[in-house]
């Protein structure tokens, strides 16, 4: 990534991809639902790098997702160049809040943002599951620095 995507620098994880002729749709740009799957993608990342899956006592430890959300801000067309960048803002009991930022080269600015809440879902019980610590350790890590645990 170059000098002029500073934008991302507070994104601990960032995932480089080529827009693809596909993406877009009848009106000449990226379909909004594309950019939500480009969430998805550095959420993945995001998470192998911090053990957000993982197995836990016979129980598969795995986030959910209970809400997302995309500002579009500018246009992306075909060619271009992304850059999705991911961190976490925010620790609850069971959940936590990424956000997103996509920035374009074309347009050599933050052509959408947005976030989503994860929550710590227990896939045997089905249930939520309290955030491990471990888990938040691994966050902190990455993010470079300390999390408060709201109580909700």
């Amino acid at each position: 990534m170059n000098e002029t995507s500073r934008p991302l620098a507070d994104y601990p994880v960032i995932v480089t991809l080529p827009v693809q002729w596909g993406e877009q749709d009848a009106f000449g740009h990226v379909n909004n639902t594309v950019y939500l799957r480009w969430f998805e993608t550095v959420r993945i990342v995001y998470g192998d790098k911090v053990g957000l899956a993982m197995n836990r006592d016979g129980a598969k430890i795995a986030p959910i997702l209970a809400a997302i959300s995309c500002n579009y801000r500018k246009q992306i067309k075909f060619p271009d160049t992304i850059h999705v960048g991911a961190r976490i803002t925010k620790f609850g009991r069971t959940s936590l809040i990424m956000e997103y930022a996509v920035f374009s080269d074309a347009h050599q600015a933050i052509a959408a943002d947005g976030f989503s809440t994860l929550v710590v879902f227990d896939y045997t019980a089905n249930r939520p599951r309290p955030i491990p610590e471990d888990l938040r350790k691994a966050v902190e890590q990455l993010e470079g620095k300390t999390f408060d645990v709201a109580t909700k």
